[in-house]
């Protein structure tokens, strides 16, 4: 369970062995709830399909393969253009694989029999479909299926849409497309002990990488550097996949939100006195961590980076002790905003009441994002809006990924933020009901301060919350942990 007192583990660094009942578990968690719906006939199949292996544009260049996530959590196929289908009534599972042809052999390999498969995934048939794909239908017509549950809906989180499974002879098949996607999303946002202990290790892999980056900064170093050092740790223990576009934004950049993607991808000489805003989390077995710390990049806070390290410091804490079960996760969020504005007028930055500050949305001038989401197979993960949940349109509120009561085994992160982003400088300036509370000579100075972000993963329970990965989160801390085994310069 968690400690508010920072401590340094190994835990995770080693090897980590993901047992095949994991996706069986997934699988029978899904039919019993289909069983329970009055509108699943007897025989209904629930039919998957997985992701493409694409090439890059018009080239024959492939790019690395990653399972599509729904497809991952059922079956967990690690080969690409893959179907899957599950017998509701009695959780029978078969898996469709492309038969490859010769070419195939030379270039990539030998291919296993099906019964590899079947012992490999856990599953009692797996076939070979060629191009006209007439097998898959072959197979299900001798099932008989009353119908097809097909993955169609929307993902709240990104906007996006599911695409529901095709197939060549598929509308021979009675089809509904109305079913499946919320029961899976559902069962998703409720992790299992088995995934809570992939994700852990994810978490406590890419933790351990986090800290080799702050061991190793320096200034005069490049910010794709530290990415670099993030990379090469987590492949070492196993981790192929990055969960996101890796994030180590200096000087300014920390207040980038969404700093190193192509058109700024890591890419500033960091100087003496920056800090480094890094989120960088890596994947295991498709499950994902998420990671934010931030430090100077020469191992020692100025006064002013200590106030707003703090100020986030105790927010991040906050919300953590209230990451347990009966706690709506909007109020986690406004306990973080109000945390770091009572830390901003008790600086000197802010004066007047934070109760009238929080009526202005205030908060949402230093935190815009919202303060975490649910993590899984999909970084930012499914279902935080229920159905029938709206979208606030205030400040800061209308960027939330989660808007739910908290469960047991619910995965979020907490990553609260204070940045000094100066169109939200500008704007507040401007707006007289936020001024009012502004020391706007305080306020000027933080101008190109950049920002602070620290994020943690936990697993919510009934009385505290597992904190996933310990890391520094004190000043005092941070330092001793960058003056360890610093490198010469």
């Amino acid at each position: 369970m968690f400690s508010d007192r920072t401590k340094y583990s190994a835990a995770g660094s080693s090897a980590f062995n993901v047992s095949l009942e994991l996706h069986s578990i997934n699988r029978g968690r899904l039919c019993e709830r289909l069983r329970k719906r009055h509108d699943v006939p007897e025989g209904a199949f629930v039919m998957l399909e997985g992701g493409k292996e694409e090439s890059r544009y018009s080239s024959d260049t492939e790019d690395l393969f990653r399972q599509e996530s729904y497809m991952h959590w059922a079956f967990g196929v690690q080969e690409p253009d893959c179907y899957g289908a599950i017998e509701v009534d009695s959780g029978r599972a078969i898996i469709f694989m492309p038969e490859r042809d010769e070419n195939y052999i030379i270039w990539m390999g030998k291919p296993y029999p099906p019964e590899h498969f079947e012992r490999r995934y856990d599953v009692q048939e797996v076939h070979f479909f060629k191009e006209d794909e007439a097998k898959i239908v072959e197979v299900l017509k001798s099932k008989d299926p009353s119908v097809l549950l097909r993955l169609k809906g929307k993902n709240t989180d990104s906007g996006k849409f599911t695409k529901p499974v095709e197939f060549n002879g598929i509308k021979q098949f009675d089809l509904n497309d109305n079913i499946l996607h919320h029961e899976m999303t559902e069962l998703r946002v409720i992790k299992t002990d088995k995934e809570v202990d992939v994700i852990r290790h994810a978490c406590c892999v890419a933790g351990e990488a986090h800290k080799k980056m702050m061991q190793q900064a320096r200034p005069r170093m490049y910010e794709l550097q530290l990415e670099g050092i993030f990379r090469g740790y987590v492949a070492s223990r196993g981790h192929r996949h990055l969960a996101y576009t890796p994030i180590a934004g200096s000087g300014p950049n920390s207040a980038i939100l969404h700093y190193g993607h192509a058109g700024s991808p890591n890419n500033r000489k960091m100087e003496d006195g920056d800090l480094v805003l890094c989120d960088i989390g890596s994947e295991y077995y498709c499950y994902a961590s998420d990671i934010t710390c931030t430090f100077p990049v020469n191992g020692k806070f100025t006064d002013e980076q200590k106030v707003i390290f703090n100020a986030v410091s105790a927010a991040n804490l906050a919300v953590r002790q209230r990451a347990i079960v009966g706690n709506k996760w909007v109020e986690n969020h406004q306990v973080a905003e109000r945390t770091i504005l009572t830390h901003l007028r008790d600086y000197g930055m802010l004066k007047g009441e934070v109760d009238d500050m929080m009526q202005v949305y205030l908060g949402g001038v230093f935190m815009p994002h919202g303060v975490g989401h649910f993590l899984g197979i999909d970084v930012h993960d499914v279902g935080g809006y229920p159905e029938g949940a709206s979208r606030s349109d205030k400040p800061g509120l209308r960027c939330l990924r989660c808007v739910r009561t908290l469960e047991e085994n619910m995965v979020v992160t907490i990553e609260p933020g204070c940045y000094f982003i100066d169109k939200l400088m500008d704007d507040a300036l401007a707006n007289p009901e936020q001024r009012k509370f502004i020391n706007v000579e305080v306020f000027e100075k933080f101008r190109g301060f950049g920002g602070i972000r620290l994020e943690d993963v936990v697993a919510v329970g009934r009385d505290c919350a597992e904190l996933f990965a310990l890391l520094p989160r004190t000043p005092k801390d941070v330092e001793e942990l960058m003056a360890s085994d610093k490198p010469e310069q």
